[in-house]
């Protein structure tokens, strides 16, 4: 059984699959040569992406020597894995934010979510970056009747509270907008956008060094000492003296600082890439070029290429952190369960990133030991860790535009955590097996 399984698992592969992400290809590698560190800067940034590079463009714009310093290449992390998918990156309900937080700052933090949108489209217009930015829109899809019930009515009061421009879609119009048999209806989210996310993260990179900001990969930090007039810090390049610190590191936050870390959950997401399309099963399967998501609580995230070739499948695959040679076959299997017309076809990326999530689903900004930090973005972190990384420079400068609705928000831990999550296993366990019982018990005749 085991031998059968390994050559079905051989065959979904094309011969030059790689374990890299798909965004990575034909984007040229930067060149590797580099400076000595400086001795002194204003400010140093530990992390180079989306919250990094942002946060550096603003303090370099406002006149502040800027060290950006990358354990990896820059871009290691999420920015150049994850799917390209942006959203008003908000998880909780405005309900359940009023009810903890009071109406006014309940509006003003869902309020965030629509700014971080428009403000992603804005910086990257503004700045001339080429990532094949696109306000194609999100269709949310319903894995049970129940919960097409649930986000249709969601959807009819984030209109009617929010002005968010959200409409249901019925099972019966659906493979209008996803050719997918076995969901029961959705929802459309008209401004979410899509990107290239790894071409995203270069352009920011080369305009923060054009601000004359300097970028350092290979560069770990490995302390962090707080003195009377600033930081010291020891990286794997040199030490280097700062007066401010921005702690930009996300689902990688490490040992370094151990308070964020208590308050971050890393959590391993995982994406394949299939080999090129006919382009009439891609209209079947993506007739609007929308992104594409649903409703189990261990979550599905899929859309087009941006030249349409190709599907990006992307999820939890397993309790357990695992790697890409294991991960693309259960994502396939996902895939094809979702679109029965893709059996047969081949993958050829397969790879994984960590995103972080935070115990009450927000992200978080702020300072804490005199250090700013934006973190915990919740799987949905491109326009939201770009927006809260430029509000963070901005706060470095002093500026009062800087300030946000997150600001000031408590950030909880729990009882014995210490960043590694224990309870994630049985946790992600338990709901994909509620998320399967519920979608299979979905598919059956009476429910239909």
């Amino acid at each position: 059984m085991a031998q059968a399984l390994a050559r079905a698992d051989a065959q979904i592969w094309t011969p030059d699959w790689k374990g890299t992400s798909f965004w990575l290809d034909g984007l040229a590698p930067r060149d590797a040569a580099q400076m000595p560190l400086p001795r002194n800067v204003d400010v140093a940034i530990v992390g180079s992406g989306y919250t990094g590079l942002n946060a550096a463009i603003e303090t370099a714009r406002g006149g502040r020597s800027t060290l950006v310093l990358e354990a990896g290449d820059p871009g290691y992390g999420c920015s150049t894995r994850n799917g390209g998918q942006i959203s008003t990156s908000i998880k909780p309900s405005l309900d359940k934010l009023t009810a903890k937080y009071g109406a006014e700052r309940a509006q003003a933090i869902r309020g965030e979510g629509a700014a971080a949108l428009q403000w992603i489209e804005d910086r990257i217009t503004g700045e001339g970056l080429d990532c094949a930015f696109n306000r194609g829109g999100r269709f949310h899809a319903a894995h049970m009747p129940s919960a097409y019930e649930e986000i249709a009515r969601d959807a009819e009061k984030m209109r009617r509270s929010e002005g968010i421009d959200v409409h249901a879609v019925p099972r019966t119009d659906q493979l209008s907008e996803l050719g997918s048999p076995v969901y029961h209806g959705g929802v459309v989210f008209e401004a979410h956008a899509s990107v290239d996310p790894a071409r995203y993260h270069r352009g920011l990179l080369e305009t923060a060094e054009a601000a004359g900001a300097t970028v350092r990969g290979q560069s770990a930090v490995t302390q962090i000492t707080r003195g009377a007039d600033g930081y010291t810090l020891t990286t794997a390049a040199g030490i280097v003296r700062a007066r401010d610190v921005v702690i930009a590191t996300n689902g990688y936050t490490t040992a370094l600082t151990p308070w964020m870390r208590r308050r971050v959950i890393p959590i391993g997401s995982y994406v394949i890439a299939t080999e090129e399309l006919a382009a009439d099963l891609m209209d079947r399967l993506f007739p609007k070029d929308r992104v594409a998501s649903d409703t189990c609580k261990v979550v599905y995230y899929y859309r087009p290429s941006p030249d349409r070739k190709r599907i990006l499948f992307g999820g939890r695959v397993s309790a357990t952190e695992t790697d890409a040679r294991v991960s693309g076959p259960r994502l396939y299997e996902d895939m094809c369960r979702i679109f029965p017309a893709l059996r047969g076809t081949r993958i050829s990326h397969s790879w994984s990133g960590t995103v972080a999530y935070t115990f009450d689903e927000l992200a978080h900004t702020g300072t804490h030991d005199g250090m700013h930090y934006a973190m915990g973005y919740c799987g949905s972190g491109v326009s939201m860790a770009s927006y809260l990384g430029m509000r963070m420079g901005q706060k470095v400068l002093g500026l009062a535009e800087g300030r946000t609705a997150f600001d000031d928000l408590p950030f909880p831990t729990r009882p014995l955590y210490a960043g590694r999550p224990w309870f994630l296993p049985a946790a992600v366990a338990w709901y994909r097996w509620r998320d399967r019982r519920q979608y299979e018990r979905a598919s059956t005749p009476a429910h239909g």
